[in-house]
């Protein structure tokens, strides 16, 4: 492989100067000298008990090597700053030297068993890796070109994948000789010359200019394939647009990455001249596009590998202790939104959301979800937004968005036709983007209903299945949803049944784990305590904004940290006891359901399914992790009986219902009101709420009994509220 790269300048001095010649001459002795080097670390780096994992590793894989180079830089501190400078003249030779050493290593192995195996050089790709910081996408400028560089960022493209020449072989229509020209490497194409060098016999006619044809069956091709890497979203400044890189992989790296993968890629800054550059840049020889050849790829998908994981000694000494405190469980609560009054059992949810339960591979190969969604409906005013952003802030990996502003497509995915291949590719939504974090949507109940379906396999099979323009695929989005919406009518209104007061389809209700109803409660001794705690909040803010900033800056990295921990270190299971006690549980609640049903005649506004069964062992799961248990026990199962009863089976049975509770008396009264209405308002006629309520006050009839006719002859849908419940419109 030619060790050329863009950027470079080529030219062709005819007349040679012995300096010429003598500065050649060092250059391939030196070179020979680096070859030399890299054979003798390939052969001999020991990484103690005699073990030699390159010379293992090759003969294990003789396709490719991966290079540790801090491996490299213990053997011989000079190599590593050569291939950093100069990567596209040093590679090449580590490869040669990676092909003769196997090829060694063949014969020496075949010495031994006496069967002989085909030892002919074959072509051995090098992939670096290294323990070193990824620079900023940001950072990168004319400085880096030709150097190699450590990116980290998502793919959010992948093109398919093509044929690139390494050696073109050329032949002359005049005199037919056959010659062979190598590629650069990357997006580069190959130098041709402009005449041949067949020197003419007398009376043959000269080659002319331009003479050669390209042979495309004899030249050598290998595979290449170009991504499109994106900034990390926790790494974009807010209000600006996210950057993108255009990476170029070959050989082995080819198809081994899917949109929606977070990466840490090592590779050589490069630049090439774009094809589809605009009209005015024709001329302009020297504007070259930036793009890095790809020369190691690190796959920070799983959680081990996701973010700065490396813990120090002293931090997971520190974890562990703070985790065997009794009330590791309540000290982590305190550390939810320690801005928002109140709302302890939200907190504690929160908290579970943020740890997460174990996800399972089960022997068939259905994967079940470690996850937990929660959606909070209810009042404006009561912190839901707050929580969303604390959780976004907090998150290891979080994509924080609006249900507005929100579509389908932004969401999942999308199908984009490049303009210079017309190639279609797919881009990532933010549920991909923020696999194996969390999603936060505000005004989940503004979302078209559409959009809202295209989620629910993202919510439960953690994958979204993608058919569109001839693309057919299946992406991860291993991702929680932390959901906060407001009521039809703007507030939670008691005397709507919860179908009115959720208007969100059992579909998706089913698939959140906890659904917590948070109103606005008006009480003189909490209004009281609230309003002194934001003044609070306020006032030291102001007063000390540099300290405070510094606490809580602290407070959320820790708990930052320590949510990796536990993420990456505990997956805890249910113990036999706690297991038991879920199942007696779990047919207690569907029984209880079904005895509502059974007297109201109706069945429940939100689900008990198998679903809510799974989200309990989640949750379960989730306390143990915070407290760093490898088992779920009784005491955690208990207290997720406890958030779902207080969340999920409250909302469910919020909002009143019509015939719980009502007495003879009452249901007369209510008949009495219900012809009342009627006689009042004609079938298509409409009447303002308040004025209806008067004048029927003005008969004797109550105020709530009225409201309760009114509700009932809406649920059989012969009244409709509109404006906001201040008028009543009579359908039938």
């Amino acid at each position: 492989m030619s060790g050329w790269d863009e950027g470079g300048v080529y030219y062709s001095d005819q007349a040679h100067s012995w300096d010429d010649n003598r500065g050649e001459t060092e250059a391939a002795a030196s070179n020979h000298t680096i070859l030399q080097k890299f054979k003798e670390f390939i052969r001999n780096f020991e990484t103690g008990n005699n073990v030699f994992p390159y010379r293992e590793g090759l003969l294990h894989n003789p396709k490719f090597l991966v290079i540790d180079m801090e491996d490299l830089d213990s053997f011989d501190p000079d190599l590593p700053s050569k291939v950093r400078s100069a990567p596209a003249d040093f590679l090449p030779l580590f490869e040669t030297a990676a092909a003769q050493v196997l090829v060694s290593l063949k014969t020496k192995v075949a010495g031994d068993t006496g069967v002989m195996e085909d030892a002919a050089p074959g072509d051995v790709q090098v992939l670096l890796t290294s323990k070193e910081d990824p620079v900023s996408m940001r950072s990168l400028g004319a400085q880096y070109i030709s150097k190699l560089v450590k990116v980290a960022g998502i793919t959010i493209a992948a093109s398919r994948t093509k044929a690139k020449a390494t050696y073109v072989t050329l032949i002359c229509k005049n005199c037919k000789k056959g010659k062979q020209v190598p590629c650069r490497p990357g997006l580069g194409g190959a130098v041709v010359p402009r005449s041949c060098d067949h020197i003419p016999q007398p009376g043959e006619e000269p080659c002319p200019i331009d003479p050669w044809l390209i042979v495309p069956d004899k030249s050598k091709y290998v595979d290449q394939q170009t991504l499109k890497l994106q900034e990390n979203p926790e790494d974009v400044p807010t209000g600006e647009l996210p950057r993108n890189l255009l990476l170029s992989v070959d050989r082995h790296l080819v198809q081994t990455v899917v949109p929606g993968s977070r990466l840490t890629i090592i590779g050589i800054y490069s630049i090439f001249q774009a094809s589809n550059s605009s009209t005015s840049n024709k001329g302009a020889v020297a504007v070259r596009q930036p793009y890095i050849r790809v020369v190691g790829i690190e796959d920070a998908n799983e959680a081990k590998s996701r973010g700065p994981t490396a813990f120090t000694t002293e931090e997971i000494e520190e974890f562990k202790k703070f985790a065997a405190e009794p009330d590791a469980y309540k000290n982590i609560c305190s550390k939810v939104a320690p801005s928002i009054f109140g709302h302890e059992d939200v907190k504690k949810a929160v908290a579970c959301l943020l740890f997460g339960g174990s996800r399972k591979n089960l022997p068939d190969g259905v994967r079940l979800r470690g996850d937990i969604n929660v959606l909070l409906l209810g009042d404006p005013s009561t912190a839901k937004s707050q929580f969303l952003k604390f959780v976004e802030k907090t998150a290891p990996i979080a994509v924080y968005t609006s249900g507005k502003g929100s579509s389908a497509a932004g969401l999942t995915a999308s199908v984009i036709q490049d303009s210079s291949t017309r190639e279609f590719y797919l881009e990532g939504g933010a549920m991909v983007l923020a696999d194996g974090g969390v999603v936060c949507i505000d005004e989940f109940d503004k979302m078209r209903p559409e959009d809202r379906v295209a989620i629910h396999e993202a919510m439960e099979q953690q994958t979204i299945s993608i058919a569109k323009a001839g693309i057919t695929t299946v992406l991860n989005s291993r991702t929680s949803v932390l959901a906060a919406a407001n009521p039809p009518s703007g507030r939670y209104d008691d005397l709507k049944t919860t179908q009115d007061n959720i208007d969100l389809q059992t579909t998706i209700l089913s698939r959140f784990d906890l659904i917590f109803i948070v109103k606005d409660v008006r009480m003189y001794s909490q209004d009281k305590i609230i309003a002194s705690h934001i003044i609070k909040v306020h006032a030291s803010a102001h007063a000390t904004m540099g300290e405070n900033r510094t606490i809580h800056s602290k407070e959320e990295n820790w708990l930052k940290r320590y949510l990796q921990y536990c993420r990456t270190e505990c997956h805890p299971r249910l113990s036999e006891a706690a297991a038991k006690l879920l199942q007696n549980n779990y047919v207690k609640i569907r029984q209880d359901m079904r005895q509502q049903a059974n007297e109201t005649g109706e069945a429940a506004a939100i689900p008990i399914t198998v679903r809510q069964l799974e989200a309990i062992v989640r949750l379960s799961e989730a306390l143990a992790k915070m407290k760093l248990s490898h088992l779920a026990t009784e005491a955690n199962v208990q207290e997720a009986i406890r958030l779902f009863t207080v969340s999920t089976m409250d909302a469910a049975k919020s909002g009143i219902n019509q015939q719980i509770n009502l007495t003879p008396e009452m249901a007369n009264e209510i008949q009495q009101a219900e012809i009342q209405i009627k006689r009042r308002v004609g079938i298509g006629n409409h009447i303002s709420e308040r004025r209806l309520i008067d004048d029927l006050g003005r008969m004797g009839m109550n105020d709530s009994i009225v409201r309760r006719a009114l509700l009932i002859m809406h649920q059989r849908d012969e009244v409709e509220y509109r404006r906001e419940r201040r008028v009543v419109f009579r359908k039938a």
